[in-house]
């Protein structure tokens, strides 16, 4: 499937961080950016969240990835995984409640 995206036109692709994994494939990418404020003119984080697709279920919250736009999966998803760019600290609540035991 991945094959398909790289021929044709060209996609756009945003690169964030996984904030949840809500449902069965389907992950929530959060995208953060700094945007000058018009009157002010401090810079501001804006944080918008993408729905996307993730057919081998490999993602885990706190990872760093590329998703690609596709055609609509369903009424929120748009968005499909191209790659892991970086995995995240998913473990650390393991490894702290295993601290905690000894």
């Amino acid at each position: 499937m991945a094959d398909k995206a790289s021929t044709g036109r060209h996609r756009p692709t945003r690169t964030g961080k996984v904030s949840s994994r809500s449902g069965n494939k389907t992950i929530v990418v959060e995208i953060t950016r700094k945007v000058q404020h018009p009157l002010y003119k401090r810079y501001i984080n804006q944080t918008k969240k993408f729905y996307a697709h993730d057919e081998r279920d490999q993602c885990q919250v706190g990872d760093w990835v590329r998703i690609v736009e596709t055609r609509p999966l369903s009424r929120l998803k748009r968005w499909r995984l191209q790659e892991i760019l970086r995995h995240g600290s998913g473990n650390v609540a393991v490894e702290k409640s295993e601290k905690s035991q000894t």
